[in-house]
């Protein structure tokens, strides 16, 4: 099986390809290999979960924008604040938009591992304290940020905000008081951009492994979740 198959049906799965034509398609094998081994542009890291489109409609970089999320049942519009960060920042990040969620948090982990049809299984975990939850996280950096069928969420129902680094690896904060957030993302380094878009915007990709798949079962026994 040549390199290509392989990446179509082993250890990569297709993200969305808005006009219906991939952008992969057409590839040699040698084509893309030297796309998938490009992980900076710029002065922006993409960790391993996740790759743009050939033709690279978007290109990553650090920022953040301001959206809504509306529910379709209740028509309730919540504030979100979405970024994109590069990988050396990208987990101290994610961290920092915890510590104004309080001391006791829940948390969602999300997989879509043997799932090709872009549905995913979310495990919970109520009440966890939020240093035994960071201290947890902290072993399993590599997974969170490389595994692109792993995301997590980690919230307050109390306040109610929630925090999620999800299997693009791009972070987001829902909830109405998030002036604090604002701050945690500008103390990163990472600035306001509403006109910046996203690798979820096109045509993209995501990776995965055994080895990953594994790892985030053991990420579940060390918070207490049965997968």
């Amino acid at each position: 099986m040549g390199f290509l198959k392989k990446f179509l049906k082993s250890g990569y799965r297709d993200g969305d390809t808005p006009h219906g034509v991939s952008s992969f398609q057409s590839l040699s094998e040698d084509q893309l290999e030297e796309h998938m081994s490009v992980a900076r542009y710029g002065d922006f890291t993409l960790t391993d979960a996740v790759r743009p489109s050939y033709n690279l409609e978007v290109i990553p970089e650090t920022g953040y924008r301001h959206e809504w999320y509306v529910d379709a049942e209740s028509g309730v519009r919540i504030p979100v604040l979405m970024s994109s960060v590069s990988r050396e920042r990208l987990f101290d990040t994610f961290l920092s938009l915890l510590d104004p969620l309080g001391e006791s948090v829940d948390v969602v982990l999300e997989t879509s591992h043997d799932k090709n049809n872009g549905q995913h299984t979310d495990l919970y975990r109520e009440q966890i304290d939020l240093p035994v939850l960071q201290s947890i996280l902290y072993d399993f950096e590599d997974m969170l940020l490389d595994d692109g069928c792993c995301g997590i969420a980690v919230l307050n129902p109390r306040k109610p905000m929630e925090v999620q680094l999800d299997e693009h690896k791009l972070l987001f904060v829902y909830g109405h008081e998030n002036s604090d957030y604002e701050r945690a993302l500008d103390d990163n380094r990472v600035s306001c951009h509403e006109e910046i878009r996203f690798i979820t915007e096109a045509e993209h990709v995501h990776s995965s492994s055994d080895e990953f798949q594994d790892r985030f079962g053991q990420l579940c026994y060390h918070l207490g979740i049965d997968d």
